[in-house]
Formats: C-alpha cells, sequence, structure tokens
C-alpha cells in the first residue's frame, strides 16, 4: 500500500504540472551547444513560451506527453516514496534516541530515488521526446515523430533497441538520487522544525506538509538544475546520426554544455523547473503525506 499511495501521489501531481515540464523541456534544449550571442532564442522565457507553443501548436501541446508523464509520475513516485516511507515507518531513519538521522535520512532518500530512476527511465525517454517535437518555426533539439505513446515505445525499441530506452540513465539516476535526497531530507527536516518550534502541530497535517514541501521544492531546484538539463539533453539525442552523437555520457555532456553555454546552459530552464517542481513536490508530497496520515488513523482506529 506504501508503494500504491506513492503512486497516486505522483500521477496525481503530474496532472498539473505537464504544462511546464513541456516549457522545460523546450528552454533547456534551445541554443543546443551554441553560445547566447549565436542563437535566437525561439522562446524567451516562461510565459512567452507558454503563448507560441500554443500559438503553433494549439493549446492542447502544453500537455504533450502527458501520457507517459503520467505513468512515469505513479511508476517512479510509488518506488521512491514508497521506499522512503517504508525507511521511516521502520525506523531506518532515525537515530538511537528516535530522532531524524539527517545522515541516514540522506541515504534512504538517495537509495529510492536512484532506483526509482533507474525503474522509470523508459517512460522519462518517451515523455520528453514527445514534449521536444514541435511545429518547425518553434522546434529546437532533435526532432523524434511519434503517433503517440506507445508508438514512441515501438519505435525506439525497432530503432535503438533495449539501449534506446536507458538512454541518459545515468543522468537521472544521479538527478535523482540527488534530488530526493534533498526533497525528502529537506521536507522531513521541515516539518520536525515547523512542529518544534508551534509553527505547526501534528493535528493539522495538510498545513504541515504544505509548508515543508514548499520549503522542500527551493533546495530541489538548485540541486538538481544542471542534471536536469543533462538528462534532456541525452534523452533527446537520440541514436547517433551521420554527424554522430552529441554526447558520450553524463560528464561528456556537463563539460560540452559548460564549454560553449556557460553556466547559464546548465542552468537553463531553472524558473519553469520551478515553477514545475514546486507545485509538484508541493502537491505529491502534501497527497503522499495526507494519505499515509489517513492509512495510520485507519490502522489505529481498528
Amino acid at each position: 500500500m506504501d508503494f500504491v499511495i506513492g503512486g497516486l501521489a505522483g500521477a496525481g501531481a503530474t496532472l498539473v504540472t505537464n504544462p511546464m515540464d513541456v516549457v522545460k523541456t523546450r528552454l533547456q534544449l534551445q541554443g543546443e551547444l551554441r553560445a547566447r550571442t549565436e542563437t535566437k532564442a525561439r522562446y524567451r522565457g516562461i510565459f512567452h513560451a507558454l503563448y507560441v507553443i500554443a500559438r503553433a501548436d494549439g493549446a492542447l501541446a502544453l500537455q504533450k506527453g502527458l501520457a507517459p508523464a503520467v505513468l512515469l509520475g505513479f511508476t517512479m513516485n510509488s518506488v521512491r516514496l514508497g521506499l522512503y516511507h517504508v525507511a521511516e515507518v521502520q525506523g531506518w531513519t532515525q537515530n538511537s534516541s528516535g530522532v531524524m538521522s539527517v545522515n541516514k535520512a540522506v541515504f534512504w532518500s538517495s537509495v529510492s530515488g536512484y532506483l526509482s530512476g533507474l525503474i522509470a527511465n523508459p517512460m522519462s525517454v518517451v515523455k520528453t521526446r514527445i514534449q521536444a517535437a514541435s511545429h518547425p518555426s518553434i522546434a529546437v533539439g532533435r526532432q523524434h515523430r511519434y503517433n503517440g505513446t506507445m508508438d514512441a515505445f515501438y519505435t525506439i525499441y525497432k530503432t535503438e533497441g533495449v539501449r534506446g530506452f536507458f538512454a541518459g540513465v545515468n543522468a537521472t539516476c544521479t538527478r535523482l538520487a540527488i534530488g530526493s535526497a534533498a526533497q525528502l531530507t529537506t521536507f522531513s527536516a521541515a516539518k520536525e522544525m515547523l512542529i518544534n518550534r508551534n509553527i505547526c502541530d501534528k493535528n493539522s497535517p495538510f498545513i504541515l506538509a504544505f509548508l515543508a514541501s514548499c520549503i522542500s521544492g527551493a533546495a530541489v531546484v538548485v540541486a538538481i538544475c544542471p542534471f536536469d538539463v543533462t538528462t534532456v539533453r541525452l534523452y533527446n539525442q537520440g541514436p547517433a546520426t551521420s554527424s554522430g552523437l552529441l554526447y558520450n555520457g553524463v560528464f561528456d555532456c556537463l563539460r560540452k554544455i559548460y564549454k560553449t553555454e556557460g553556466v547559464h546552459g546548465l542552468y537553463k530552464g531553472i524558473g519553469p523547473l520551478y515553477f514545475r517542481i514546486a507545485p509538484h513536490t508541493t502537491l505529491s508530497l502534501v497527497i503522499w503525506d495526507v494519505l499515509n496520515t489517513m492509512l495510520l488513523n485507519k490502522k489505529d482506529n481498528r
């Protein structure tokens, strides 16, 4: 049940935050391996991107990749949140005094994040490529044309084999290990801090989870943005063309982005990343925390 609750929390949050994920993906692919002075921006920020995408491809294009995104949200968070909750319930994140241990919380949140990235990577690849595909007038990055989610899975398997589904897997596992450590550790620590300072109490689980997740979201964005850019680039590059692969792994990607695009390149899309992660973190962690609280209360009342 812990894993189902985690999956439902992630899927529910994805329904709301997917448009920001589309915008983030486009901004991160824009000006790929080009200096800022050499690139004419097709998207000039979050709101301009929302307008341009809706105008060129229709308003529904803002929900591109929704099916694999929801499947990704369920799969990833069922593993990540489910495993971490098991660790909390079993006391694996606490010290001998029963107080949360930061080191243990970081370890278990990193493990849960890494495993979730490994299992959910095929959905991430499909989602990213569908979100990147657009009208030629606003296209950025390599364009992959699929007739829906199932066609994407079939085409990737046919042209790239099983390896195609694990493009960028090292980058995403690193991103999720760091992101989960930042998210779940700061979420747990923020809840304890809010309770200890009498800002919130355990009898107001919704408000407590909401405030703690707001704090957590800001920490996550700063920690993972360079790896998020790297992940999107590796997902979208596809198989080698006549000009070869753009990137040969995580560190080659980070190096090339920094060399050609500077620090700015590593933090491309940080605005929509925040507006995606902050509400996604808030929604998923609030849903997760409230559902777990309800389940525990139900067990206690039996």
